[in-house]
């Protein structure tokens, strides 16, 4: 089986999402390089690999965003291949047409389909072309023309930069009052940030749910869908938890969903994993956008699925068929994943880069840890605040619920402050739990923060520092002879 794959693999990449792809190549037999800035030198995805190779100083511009220089190092290295994650160069068309210069494979979609759908205005329109359906929107637009294609759209509407994504620049606007002076500066965060000020218009869905469907297609004419996420728990545009199956989506929608998400992945070229978004409101979906890359949440998938989509990333670039047809696909239980991040959530999800001095991550059937991170592990200021991604499966959603609550009070990070309490209050959340979700969810919830205050002193018995009922009853005991 090896000799059909490569033998090395370079991971442009850093943290949890290197440690996965190494994880997979291992499996596989496969040799890993790793990369690594100043910040990362003494970072665990570098003692992971068989090899690794310094890149620059800490600043992504300086290091995991300099195309050339990985190209070259996995060159220089034998690598066959490069697996880029997410993030960073994962969606710069430049980084598979430099690798095909190189002689080097590309693991993930070629620079073709990614340019096709890396501007949102762009893909929409294949979107439409094909019959997917959209929200009502216009093309690119300026502060002259802006009013009367609002008008027309009907408010309220959501201004949104067409290049980037992550939330930057997106702006609500109720009224054409507000519109220039929304267009405005959306152009400008989109300039400033993708180095591209095109906007556009489109009809804001209140409180839509967020669901995305998982596509797998290879260089044979096989494409499959598997299932949807749901990602409507989000902070600023930015999801912190997702779960699947959806609790809103019923067989049929399913079917709907991924037969759409399929035709606009083949409508743009797509090879390899990708995953088409959309917007869910009322039983109806609208598309979105694509993200031509891994997603962060790929885990979940996987767990309801039992398909490796990393191992199925790596076959697909060496050439291989998928192993799998569209109606041999099962969804076993649910599967629910808490990003936790260096934050705090009691001031605005403020990151909170700290070393971590003390770690003891949960365990127990259905739990899965992917991380980067460890006791005595530095959590730089430099990159995403992400310090590990706690999966957990179950027989259905109650009990995945119930399993990631049990996890959480488990999961031990002592340095930084972290968004495990928060997640913890979001699971005890009635509406939560009822499956009643948007992705304005957190907003309209503003007394998680408090409850994640109180969660926040309920320690973990797997913490071996002080049981601080011992020091509790020890205090006490002292205030008594004192009081004598």
């Amino acid at each position: 089986m090896n000799r059909k794959l490569f033998s090395k693999i370079l991971v442009a990449n850093r943290g949890e999402i290197a440690i996965r792809v190494m994880r997979a190549c291992r499996e596989l037999g496969i040799a890993t390089a790793a990369v690594y800035s100043d910040a990362d030198r003494s970072a665990i995805h570098v003692r992971y690999a068989d090899e690794a190779h310094h890149i620059g100083a800490a600043p992504p511009s300086e290091s995991y965003l300099q195309l050339d220089r990985i190209v070259k190092v996995a060159h220089d290295c034998g690598a066959e291949a490069i697996h880029p994650g997410y993030g960073f160069l994962s969606e710069k068309a430049a980084f598979p047409e430099a690798c095909e210069a190189a002689g080097i494979r590309f693991i993930g979609p070629p620079a073709s389909a990614m340019r096709a759908l890396s501007s949102k205005l762009a893909a929409r329109r294949l979107a439409v072309e094909h019959g997917v359906p959209v929200t009502p929107g216009s093309g690119a637009v300026n502060p002259e023309d802006a009013v009367a294609a609002a008008e027309k759209i009907g408010f309220p509407v959501m201004v949104k930069p067409s290049g980037g994504g992550g939330g930057i620049g997106m702006k609500v606007v109720e009224s054409a009052e507000q519109l220039v002076a929304a267009i405005e500066s959306s152009a400008q965060a989109a300039r400033s940030a993708f180095g591209d000020g095109t906007v556009y218009i489109e009809r804001y869905v209140r409180k839509p749910r967020h669901v995305e469907i998982q596509v797998i297609l290879d260089t044979h004419g096989s494409a499959v869908h598997l299932g949807e996420r749901e990602c409507s728990i989000q902070r600023r545009h930015q999801k912190i938890m997702e779960e699947t199956p959806s609790p809103a989506v019923t067989a049929e929608i399913r079917a709907a969903m991924g037969d759409a998400a399929v035709k606009a992945a083949r409508a743009a070229g797509y090879v390899n994993a990708g995953t088409v978004e959309f917007i869910f409101s009322d039983g109806q979906f609208y598309f979105l956008e694509v993200n031509a890359r891994l997603q962060v949440e790929h885990p979940i998938t996987e767990a309801v699925t039992g398909i490796d989509i990393v191992k199925e990333q790596i076959r697909i670039a060496a050439g291989m068929e998928l192993g799998f047809k569209q109606d041999e696909i099962r969804w076993t239980g649910h599967a629910i994943e808490m990003r936790i991040n260096a934050e705090d959530p009691t001031r605005k999800f403020l990151p909170n880069p700290k070393r971590i001095s003390r770690w003891v991550a949960p365990a127990g059937p259905g739990v899965r840890v992917d991380s980067g991170f460890g006791p005595g592990s530095d959590v730089p200021p430099n990159y995403d605040s992400l310090v590990a991604k706690l999966i957990v499966h179950g027989a259905d959603r109650a009990e995945a619920i119930a399993r990631a609550s049990r996890a959480l009070r488990e999961f031990v990070v002592v340095g930084p402050a972290t968004t495990i309490s928060y997640h913890r209050a979001i699971l005890e959340n009635s509406d939560f739990r009822a499956g009643k979700l948007s992705t304005s969810f957190i907003d309209d919830h503003p007394q998680l923060v408090d409850q994640a205050k109180k969660l926040a002193g309920d320690t973990s018995p797997f913490d071996y520092g002080p049981d601080p009922r011992h020091v509790a009853a020890a205090a006490a005991a002292v205030a008594v002879v004192v009081s004598k």
